[in-house]
């Protein structure tokens, strides 16, 4: 009997039954459909996490909060320590004696003090205008020529001392729709000085 050329058809295959090297099953990834997705895990619909605050920017915040507090705060001590003193104009009085003497000509505001300590100008008079319409700016003026005599009557010696002058407060046609009708005479000095004239 001759044998066919080859091995016998009933031996086993070479490698015994696995493929050779680089035949047969395809590397990992190919050939396979990728898992299907589970429920609510679609990467698409994620939100990333939240980023952590720096420690640094808590406390930089936390300074510009104290800044405002304490600049608020120093300005509302500083306002109720001026305004303690300060007075409308046209609630002066005569003996009321003033640590300045305003320096624009619409006065809202003046800052009283007692006599005895130094201050640069006294109230000696306040003299009302008829009430009415306001009468006009010429006569509102001729109205506070009064002022001169006035201080002459009080504080003679005072009235003709070169460094001592008058200032006036007078309603405005603003300040009279207001109700303002007072015309002040005040004696005023250069240097503060203490004490009341006359």
């Amino acid at each position: 009997m001759t044998m066919p050329p080859g091995p016998p058809p009933y031996g086993p295959p070479p490698g015994h039954g696995y493929p050779p090297p680089g035949h047969g099953y395809p590397p990992p990834g190919h050939g396979y459909p990728p898992p299907p997705p589970q429920p609510y895990s679609n990467p698409q619909n994620q939100f990333p996490a939240p980023q952590k605050k720096s420690p640094v920017l808590k406390w930089v915040l936390v300074a510009v909060a104290a800044v405002v507090v304490l600049a608020v705060g120093g300005v509302v001590a500083v306002w109720m320590i001026v305004s303690r003193s300060s007075v409308q104009a046209t609630d002066v009085k005569t003996g009321d004696c003033l640590s300045e003497i305003p320096d624009n000509s619409r006065v809202m505001f003046v800052k009283t003090v007692p006599c005895d300590e130094p201050h640069k100008g006294e109230v000696y008079t306040v003299l009302a205008m008829p009430d009415g319409a306001f009468p006009g700016d010429a006569a509102v003026s001729a109205f506070t020529d009064k002022c001169g005599p006035a201080f002459a009557q009080r504080a003679p010696q005072a009235a003709d001392d070169p460094a001592v002058s008058v200032f006036v407060l007078y309603p405005t046609a603003d300040s009279w729709k207001q109700g303002d009708r007072t015309v002040t005479c005040i004696a005023t000095t250069k240097a503060p000085r203490t004490g009341k004239f006359g």
